[in-house]
């Protein structure tokens, strides 16, 4: 426990929050802004000297329930959290993501990209959303059930989704959506992606060989990919990836170089949806 980064913290995120933000009256005798004291250790549940001594760097060392209280009081992001626990002494308890609806952040972005290629998916690989241009450039990724709605589970077992590669960049996509998953593997084994895992691992002796491979870091969100379309044939397209960390989820979004034949084509399908 950090006793005096502990106290600069709360004091901090107090004096940044502001009564109406937490449904209080500012009054007219506040003469400065933020919270205070008192107000902080009501929303926290607490009494106003445990709080007060905290910050005075005096209070004993917090339980995890009282910093949980305090980072509700304090409305503090996920990331804020976790840097309140680390201060506290604690180790902040596993997020709980959410995989079955798309951030509200990533909804806002994806509403001003209706002309552009973008697609959300969860830290699994499933697509959450697709932009109208996704779908007519890559089909409805949304339409799948079962563990065919993980991207990586249907590249080593329906060979329509190989079919948007070449051949020859069969290989390392292997290697990149197997690298995905171990992310998500290895931060919860024993969930969705330890599923994944097991059911790929009964039914294609290729995901075996490239798991056991071990690969945590292979490049790939920033080359330039090439995908084959039926009536277009090949796009080369950059993909560029933006992360929700708090919500465990991804953006990808495909973009042609300007003026280039892919950018043509590009033009010319969107044109047609």
């Amino acid at each position: 426990m950090d006793r005096a980064l502990l106290a600069d913290f709360l004091r901090a995120r107090r004096e940044a929050l502001q009564p109406e933000e937490v449904g209080l009256p500012r009054g007219s005798r506040r003469r400065t802004g933020g919270l205070r004291r008192e107000e902080v250790a009501m929303l926290a549940g607490m009494s106003a000297d445990y709080y007060s001594r905290l910050e005075q760097q005096r209070g004993p060392m917090p339980s995890e329930q009282m910093l949980g209280a305090l980072a509700r009081g304090l409305k503090l992001s996920p990331s804020e959290r976790e840097h309140l626990f680390a201060l506290g002494g604690h180790s902040a308890p596993r997020r709980a993501l959410r995989d079955e609806q798309v951030s509200p952040a990533m909804l806002r972005i994806v509403e001003h990209l209706s002309d552009t290629p973008a697609i959300v998916f969860s830290r699994f690989g499933e697509t959450l959303l697709q932009t109208r241009s996704a779908v007519a450039l890559f089909g409805d990724y949304t339409r799948f059930t079962g563990m065919s709605r993980y991207l990586v589970y249907r590249w080593f077992t329906d060979p329509a989704q190989r079919a948007l590669y070449p051949p020859e960049d069969h290989a390392v996509r292997g290697r990149v959506f197997t690298a995905d998953l171990r992310a998500a593997y290895t931060a919860d084994p024993t969930g969705t992606a330890g599923e994944i895992v097991e059911a790929l691992l009964a039914v294609s002796p290729e995901f075996g060989e490239v798991w056991r491979l071990h690969e945590v870091d292979v490049t790939h969100h920033l080359d330039l990919k090439r995908y084959r379309h039926p009536e277009l044939g090949e796009l080369e397209l950059h993909s560029r990836r933006l992360m929700d960390p708090d919500e465990g989820q991804d953006l990808l979004v495909f973009l042609a170089e300007p003026g280039s034949p892919s950018d043509e084509k590009l033009r010319r399908l969107i044109a047609t949806i």
